[in-house]
């Protein structure tokens, strides 16, 4: 298509026809090797979110606004007699509230399932948010930077949109079923390492009070020896975006909610990566089990954890 603008400027005297996402001016368009290309100031400027992302981006930023002013008072509060525990809690529930507020009042028949509120039918049986306003709470109360804002849109049981916005950073991860996924509009791509051996894998640490503590213990075992380095960052969500910004090879957990893995999931198929249950099927979202990666290190992964999971 770019190649073609650039002819056709040619045809038309050095006024190229419009095509959506490609700029008039050829003084915007380069040519490096042979390759015609926009260049990166330019592909910013005209990069164009779907109506649909823009919703979900609005809502996200204003839920971010009162995190990121929340997270700067939970640093004062660790010292505090009574903990800043209270008040983290106070502050998801608002962002899940304005995040609610928002995605209602552009699509006011959707429903909507998140994780402080549960599910709320809407009379559009056939959409539904999946949110979680804080991923990373125990970050979050700790000061910690990895905490995330996700939703989802579930249509007819698949997965349609995905976000994920770290208001810390500022980076917004965004992708769209069928159109790839991005990274402050820069398009994202796993990582191509193909053996186990060299990767970074993301993985849960077992602890008492959640889950099979035996099989996680196992798991962990079965798996040191054989990557590059083991990591625990504390968001799902986050460990998706970074699966499928090529930021990490890796990553398995159980016993996820679906808001943690919803938008993650897309994120991580439109990166080009694999992303199954424990089993090798699709029931993440039932089961709470995930495995992800590119194809080598999903297939490897999954073959580790399989056998760990025999005893």
């Amino acid at each position: 298509m770019r190649s073609r603008t650039v002819l056709d400027a040619v045809r038309f005297g050095g006024q190229t026809p419009f095509y959506p996402g490609i700029p008039r001016d050829l003084s915007e368009i380069g040519v490096t090797n042979g390759l015609v290309h926009i260049r990166n100031d330019q592909r910013k400027a005209t990069m164009l979110h779907s109506a649909l992302l823009n919703v979900m981006i609005k809502a996200a930023r204003q839920a971010a606004r009162t995190l990121k002013r929340d997270f700067g008072e939970v640093e004062h509060l660790q010292v505090s007699l009574k903990g800043p525990a209270n008040f983290v809690s106070a502050a998801d529930h608002r962002a899940e509230r304005i995040l609610r507020e928002e995605l209602a009042k552009a699509r006011p028949g959707y429903g909507f399932l998140g994780e402080e509120g549960g599910l709320t039918e809407g009379t559009d049986k056939t959409h539904t948010w999946i949110v979680d306003p804080l991923d990373g709470t125990t970050n979050f109360l700790h000061s910690i930077p990895q905490f995330a804002i996700s939703i989802a849109l579930q249509r007819d049981e698949m997965i349609v949109a995905g976000l994920v916005y770290n208001p810390a950073t500022d980076e917004l991860f965004t992708a769209e079923r069928g159109k790839g996924a991005f990274l402050n509009d820069q398009r994202l791509r796993v990582a191509a390492r193909q053996r186990l051996a060299d990767a970074v894998v993301s993985c849960p640490l077992p602890h008492r009070g959640r889950g099979d503590l035996a099989l996680g213990i196992r798991e962990l075992a079965a798996a040191q020896p054989q990557v590059a380095g083991l990591r625990r960052f504390g968001a799902a969500a986050l460990d998706f975006a970074w699966i499928a910004a090529g930021r990490i090879d890796g990553y398995w957990e159980r016993d996820l909610s679906p808001w943690d893995m919803a938008a993650g999931l897309l994120l991580v198929r439109e990166a080009g990566g694999f992303v199954t249950d424990l089993d090798g099927g699709d029931a993440m979202l039932s089961t709470g089990h995930v495995v992800a990666g590119n194809e080598a290190m999903h297939r490897e992964l999954l073959a580790v954890l399989k056998q760990a999971a025999k005893g």
